[in-house]
C-alpha cells in the first residue's frame, strides 16, 4: 500500500508494504551496514560508511554501479517504480529559485516603504502573500541551486503523522501536498493539556471520563485494542494504525543504504558546506540590519524571552550547593525522623549517617562528590555513580527517589515549589534559629517561576520492573503537590532489561512493556478507576529513552529479531529494537487517546551521544525530537534529512564536555549556523553546573565560546519553546498568536526578540533547498507518465 501524499486523505491505518516490492539488494546492503557496524563500533573505522573527507572523493566506479542500478530499476513494473521513486536519488537539473517582485502579486502594494513582500513559491501554495506586518523583510540574499533527493523524507513524514508527532508543513507542501495549504494550519498542532486556571485547582480528580469498555492485549510487544470481549475472541482490534515490523525494517534498510551512498554524501556534504558559508555571508551583509531592528523592539531582550530546558533530569535538576544545603537542613531539623526500613528494623536519619560514619556538618560540595570532571570523559559507568552522595547509594535512595520508605517525601521538597518553616520544638531541640526559612526547594521550581521567563522540562523515571509503578509515580506528584506552572514532566525509560533479567525480576522484554505501557491504556480507556494517574498523565508530555548509547550489542535488529515474548536471555536488546517497540506503543496510545480528546504524547529519546551512527537512523523514523544529536557530524545525509524535516535537536555542551566531547569540538554552533533546529539543555545541574541558573549558566558559556549574538541566542530560545511540550495557549502567549505558521510570518518580534531578517533568511534558504526536491519529483512524474 503506498503512502498517500496527501495528508488529508493519509490513513489512520498503518500502510504496510508488499516485500516481494522492495529492491533486496538493499535490504542486503542494510545488513551489510549493520554488520560493519556491530564489528567495528569500537573503533574509529565504524563511522568510514558515513563519512566525507574534507575533499569529497567518490570512485567513478561506485558513480557507475549506481547509474546501473537506476537503469536496471527503470525496467521493473510500475508499481516497482512508484515504489522506488521514493527512495533513489534523483539527479534533476540546476534550478534557480526565482523570488517574485512586488509587482508579481495582485494584492495592492504594502504601505511601508522598508519591506518588500517577496516570498519564496510553494509548489501547490494557494495563499496570498502575507499582510504588511508580516512581509518579507528586504536583506541582500544569495542563491545557489542544486539537486537531491525526497524519498526518506516521505518515510520520516508517515512515521511523524501516523504517531501524531511534528512535521513541517513547508517540506510537506514540497513533497508535493496539494490540499496542505487547504487543511487549517492547526491541524499539526499537538494535544497537549493547557495549565490550570488561577482559581482551578490542579490537584482535582472530579473530571475523569467515562468508562469505554476498551479490552488491550499485548501480541509480540504491540498492544492491541478490542471494543470487547466478543472482538477480542474474533481477534478483530479495534480501528487503529498498528505498526508491521516487515515494513518498518524496510524503510530502515532504504535509509540506511542512502546514507552510505557515495554520491549522496557527496551532495549532501557540499549542500552543508553551502549552508554554513551561505550564512557566514548573511551574517557580514546583514548583521547590522538585524542588530538594529532588534534595537527598535522596545521591552524586549534576551532576558525576557521564554526559555525552556528541553532536556533535564529531575534528579540532577538541583545544583551540588543545593542538595548540599537540603541534606544538611533536614539533618539539622529532623535527625530522629524514621526515614527507612531494614529487615524490619526501622532507621533514623541520624542513623544513617552514625552508619555511614559522616557527620552532615562537616560535608562539603568536594566530599559530597556528585559533580562530574576530567575522570568521566568516556566512563559513563562512573558518571551514574556520581548520583550516589558521597558513594552511598542509601542517601540516593533516600533524597533522590520518588519511591523509599518516606514516599519521596524528600525529592519532592526539592523539586517542589515550596517554602517552610521550621518548628520552634525543633528549633530548640537542634539549635536551629527559630523562624529560618527552609528555601532549598525554592531554588528548582519557585525560582523558575520566580524567574517568570524559565520553564523546565524534568525528566522522571518509569523502570518497567511492575506495573505498579505507575500510580506509585502518579500518588508521589498528588501528595506532594509537586505541580509547577514552570514545568511539563517526561518519562524516561532506562534501557536496563538485562540487568533487571540477571536478577530475575523479569521473565521477558516483553514482560518489561506491558508494565510500562500497559497501566497507560487502563487510564486512558477507564480514567474512572485510575483517576490519580489519569490527572498525572495531564502533565506528562512525552516519552524518553536513556542509558549509554555506547554500549556495544551483538544483535542486530531486523524482521528475524525475536519478538518480545520470546526475548528472554540476558542480552540486552540493541538500541534500534528498543526505540522500534516504544514507538510502537507510543503510536498506538497517542492514537487512542486522540480518539478519547486527551492529551497525546512525543517520544524525545537520548539519541547520537556516543555509539552507533544507525541510532540516528532509528530516531529519523520514530522520533519527534532528539537529545544530544553529536554523531550528525559524522554523517552528511543524515544531516541534511535533519535540517530538511527540521527535526529538533536539544544540545548540552557542558554536560558533552564532561562526557563525550571537548566544548570547542561541538557541533552547536556549526548545527546552528547551518539551520538545524538547535536547543540549549542543561542535562544534569547536578553534575555541570554551578550556580542557581543553570540554563543561563549554558546560554552564558556557549555566547562567550562562541561569540553568539543577541539574535542568535533568542533564536536558540524560541526553538526551545517551539520543541517543548507547553501548550498551544501557552505558545501563543510566549511566542506570538501565529507561531505555528512558518518563516516571518510566524514570528511576533515583540514577544521572541528574533529579528525578522532573520526569520526570512532561515526560510527562504529551507524553501531554496526543499524547492530541489520539488524539481526532482516533478521530473519523476513527468517520466512516469510517459514511460
Amino acid at each position: 500500500m503506498a503512502l498517500s501524499s496527501d495528508p488529508a486523505e493519509m490513513p489512520r491505518q498503518f500502510p504496510k508494504l508488499n516485500i516481494s516490492e522492495v529492491d533486496e539488494q538493499v535490504r542486503l546492503l542494510a545488513e551489510k551496514v549493520f554488520a560493519k557496524v556491530l564489528r567495528e563500533e569500537d573503533s574509529k573505522d565504524a563511522l568510514s560508511l558515513f563519512t566525507v573527507p574534507e575533499d569529497c572523493p567518490i570512485g567513478q566506479k561506485e558513480a557507475k554501479e549506481r547509474e546501473l542500478q537506476k537503469e536496471l530499476a527503470e525496467q521493473k513494473s510500475v508499481e516497482t517504480a512508484k515504489r522506488k521513486k521514493s527512495f533513489k536519488m534523483i539527479r534533476s537539473q540546476s534550478l534557480s529559485l526565482q523570488m517574485p517582485t512586488q509587482q508579481d502579486w495582485k494584492g495592492p502594494p504594502t504601505a511601508s516603504p522598508t519591506m518588500s513582500p517577496t516570498t519564496p513559491v510553494v509548489p501547490g501554495s494557494t495563499s496570498q502573500p502575507p499582510p504588511a506586518p508580516y512581509a518579507m523583510p528586504e536583506f541582500q540574499r544569495v542563491t545557489i541551486s542544486g539537486d537531491y533527493c525526497a524519498g526518506a523524507l516521505m518515510i520520516r513524514e508517515k512515521y511523524a503523522r501516523l504517531a501524531y508527532h511534528r512535521f513541517p508543513r513547508t517540506t510537506a507542501q514540497y513533497l508535493g501536498h496539494r490540499r496542505v495549504d487547504a487543511a487549517p494550519l492547526e491541524e499539526g498542532l499537538q494535544d497537549f493539556h493547557p495549565p490550570p486556571l488561577p482559581q482551578e485547582d490542579p490537584y482535582c480528580l472530579d473530571d475523569a471520563p467515562p468508562n469505554l469498555g476498551y479490552l488491550v492485549r499485548m501480541q509480540g510487544g504491540i498492544p492491541f485494542v478490542y471494543d470487547n470481549k466478543r472482538m477480542l475472541e474474533r481477534q478483530e482490534p479495534h480501528s487503529l494504525p498498528y505498526p508491521d515490523l516487515e515494513t518498518y525494517t524496510v524503510d530502515m534498510s532504504h535509509i540506511l543504504a542512502l546514507i552510505t551512498d557515495g554520491p549522496t554524501k557527496t551532495y549532501c556534504h557540499r549542500r552543508l558546506n553551502f549552508l554554513e558559508s551561505k550564512f557566514s555571508l548573511h551574517e557580514m551583509l546583514n548583521e547590522m540590519s538585524e542588530f538594529k531592528e532588534l534595537k527598535s523592539n522596545p521591552h524586549r531582550d534576551f532576558y525576557n524571552v521564554r526559555k525552556v530546558d528541553t532536556h533535564i533530569h529531575a534528579a540532577a535538576c538541583m545544583n551540588q550547593k543545593h542538595l548540599l544545603r537540603f541534606i544538611k537542613h533536614t539533618y539539622q531539623t529532623e535527625p530522629d525522623r524514621t526515614v527507612a526500613e531494614k529487615r524490619g528494623r526501622k532507621i533514623t536519619l541520624r542513623q544513617v549517617f552514625d552508619s555511614l560514619h559522616m557527620d552532615p556538618y562537616d560535608l562539603t560540595v568536594d566530599s559530597l562528590d556528585v559533580h562530574a570532571g576530567r575522570q568521566t570523559f568516556h566512563r559513563f559507568d562512573k558518571f551514574n555513580s556520581k548520583y550516589n552522595p558521597v558513594g552511598a547509594s542509601e542517601l540516593r535512595d533516600l533524597y533522590l527517589k520518588t519511591e523509599n520508605y518516606l514516599g519521596g517525601e524528600y525529592f519532592a521538597r526539592m523539586v517542589k515549589a515550596s517554602r517552610t518553616q521550621v518548628p520552634s520544638a525543633v528549633a530548640l531541640a537542634t539549635g536551629f534559629q527559630v523562624g529560618r526559612l527552609c528555601c532549598v526547594q525554592a531554588e528548582v521550581a519557585r525560582e523558575l517561576e520566580e524567574s517568570k521567563y524559565q520553564y523546565s522540562e524534568p525528566r522522571l523515571s518509569i523502570y518497567g520492573r511492575s506495573p505498579e509503578e505507575w500510580p506509585s509515580l502518579a500518588r508521589w506528584f498528588i501528595q506532594h503537590k509537586v505541580y509547577s506552572p514552570n514545568m511539563r514532566w517526561i518519562i524516561q525509560v532506562p534501557r536496563i532489561y538485562d540487568i533487571f533479567r540477571s536478577k530475575k525480576l523479569l521473565p521477558s522484554f516483553g514482560k518489561m512493556l506491558e508494565n510500562i505501557f500497559l497501566p497507560l491504556f487502563e487510564a486512558t480507556i477507564n480514567p474512572q478507576d485510575h483517576r490519580e494517574l489519569h490527572l498525572f498523565l495531564k502533565y506528562v508530555t512525552g516519552f524518553d529513552s536513556v542509558d549509554d548509547e555506547s554500549k556495544h550489542s551483538d544483535h542486530m535488529f531486523s524482521d528475524k529479531s525475536p519478538s518480545p515474548d520470546i526475548w528472554t536471555s540476558e542480552q540486552n536488546p540493541p538500541y534500534s529494537y528498543y526505540l522500534y517497540y516504544m514507538y510502537a506503543n507510543i503510536m498506538v496510545l497517542n492514537n487512542l487517546r486522540r480518539e478519547r480528546g486527551l492529551s497525546t504524547f512525543l517520544f524525545r529519546p537520548h539519541c547520537g551521544e556516543a555509539g552507533s551512527i544507525t541510532h540516528l537512523v532509528s530516531a529519523f523514523l520514530t522520533a519527534d525530537n532528539i537529545s544530544h544529536g553529536l554523531l550528525l557530524k559524522k554523517s552528511p545525509v543524515l544531516q541534511y534529512l535533519y535540517y530538511l524535516a527540521q527535526i529538533p535537536i536539544a544540545m548540552s555542551p557542558l554536560s558533552n564536555n564532561s562526557l563525550f566531547l571537548e566544548y570547542s569540538k561541538n557541533p552547536l554552533r556549526e548545527f546552528l549556523h547551518k539551520g538545524l533546529h538547535v536547543s540549549l539543555s542543561t542535562d544534569d545541574p547536578m553534575q555541570f553546573h554551578y550556580t542557581k541558573e543553570a540554563l543561563m549558566e549554558e546560554y552564558a558559556i556557549a555566547a562567550q565560546v562562541w561569540k553568539l549574538s543577541t539574535c542568535d541566542l533568542c533564536e536558540i530560545a524560541r526553538n526551545s519553546v517551539l520543541q517543548s511540550g507547553l501548550s498551544h495557549q501557552e505558545k501563543q502567549k510566549f511566542l506570538g498568536q501565529n507561531y505555528y505558521k512558518e518563516g516571518p510570518e510566524g514570528n511576533d518580534i515583540r514577544k521572541t526578540n528574533v529579528a525578522q531578517i532573520r526569520m526570512a533568511f532561515r526560510y527562504e534558504t529551507l524553501c531554496n533547498e526543499l524547492s530541489f526536491l520539488s524539481d526532482a519529483m516533478k521530473s519523476e512524474e513527468i517520466t512516469a507518465l510517459t514511460t
